[in-house]
C-alpha cells in the first residue's frame, strides 16, 4: 500500500500549484456568479420533481459506494493476477478519491455553505442559496461547498481518462458517470453551484493524480 500513500501529499499540493490554482479560482468565481444571479434557487425550484428524484437520487448512494469499492476490487485483482497495470489503476483511483475527499472537506470546513431545504413545499420556502457561514467548522464538512460526491466522481473519471487516453469507450463511460453523480446530488443534497465547483476541482485532481500514475506506469512498463 506504500504506492498509494507515498505521493498523496505531494499530489494534493500539486493540485494548488502553478496554473492549477486558477482552476480553483474559477470554481469560486463560477459559484459567485451562479449564486449572485439566483441560478442556484431557480435550478432548485425547477428540479425537485419525483421523476427526476427517482432517476437521479441513486447517484447519492452510488457516488458514496463506488469510490471505495472500485479501487479496492482493482487492487485485490491486481495482486491476484500480478498485473501492475491493474494495481496501478486501483492505486490511482483510490488516491483520486482520497484527494477529492480531503480537498473538498478542507473547503467545506471554511465555507460553511447551507444545504438546500428538504421540504417539498417549494412555494413556502425562502431562498437560502446565498447563505455561507465562513469560519471554521461552522456547518461541518458533510454538506456544503463544493460537493464531495461530484469532486470525487470527476477526480476518478479524469484519472481514468489520463490513464487510458486511447480507450474512447472507457473515457466516455467515466465522464458520463461523473456527470450522473453531479446531476444526482444537485437535485437532492447539494446546490447546483456546489456540483459545478466539484466538477472543476475534481477535474484538476484527476489531471494531477492521473498524470502521476500514468507516468509511473510508463516508467515501470518500460523497465519491465
Amino acid at each position: 500500500m506504500r504506492e498509494l500513500f507515498y505521493s498523496l501529499l505531494k499530489n494534493i499540493l500539486r493540485c494548488f500549484r502553478d496554473y492549477n490554482i486558477f482552476w480553483h479560482l474559477l470554481a469560486i468565481v463560477l459559484t459567485y456568479i451562479i449564486v449572485t444571479i439566483g441560478l442556484d434557487w431557480i435550478y432548485f425550484t425547477h428540479t425537485r420533481s419525483s421523476v427526476l428524484r427517482e432517476w437521479l437520487f441513486p447517484a447519492v448512494i452510488v457516488g458514496g459506494i463506488l469510490p471505495i469499492l472500485v479501487p479496492l476490487v482493482l487492487i485485490i485483482a491486481g495482486w491476484v493476477k500480478k498485473s501492475f497495470q491493474t494495481l496501478n489503476t486501483g492505486y490511482a483511483l483510490a488516491q483520486a478519491a482520497m484527494s477529492g475527499s480531503l480537498i473538498s472537506s478542507f473547503y467545506k470546513a471554511f465555507t460553511g455553505r447551507i444545504h438546500p431545504p428538504t421540504s417539498s413545499a417549494i412555494n413556502q420556502l425562502t431562498d437560502t442559496s446565498h447563505i455561507f457561514h465562513f469560519g471554521f467548522l461552522r456547518e461541518g464538512i458533510f454538506w456544503g461547498w463544493p460537493s464531495s460526491h461530484t469532486t470525487i466522481a470527476f477526480a476518478m473519471a479524469v484519472t481514468l481518462c489520463m490513464l487510458y487516453p486511447k480507450n474512447k469507450v472507457l473515457r466516455i463511460l467515466a465522464i458520463a458517470y461523473a456527470i450522473y453523480i453531479g446531476l444526482g446530488v444537485s437535485i437532492s443534497i447539494h446546490w447546483f453551484s456546489e456540483a459545478v465547483a466539484g466538477a472543476v476541482i475534481g477535474s484538476v485532481i484527476g489531471n494531477v493524480v492521473g498524470g502521476y500514475y500514468y507516468q509511473r506506469f510508463q516508467t515501470r512498463g518500460s523497465a519491465e
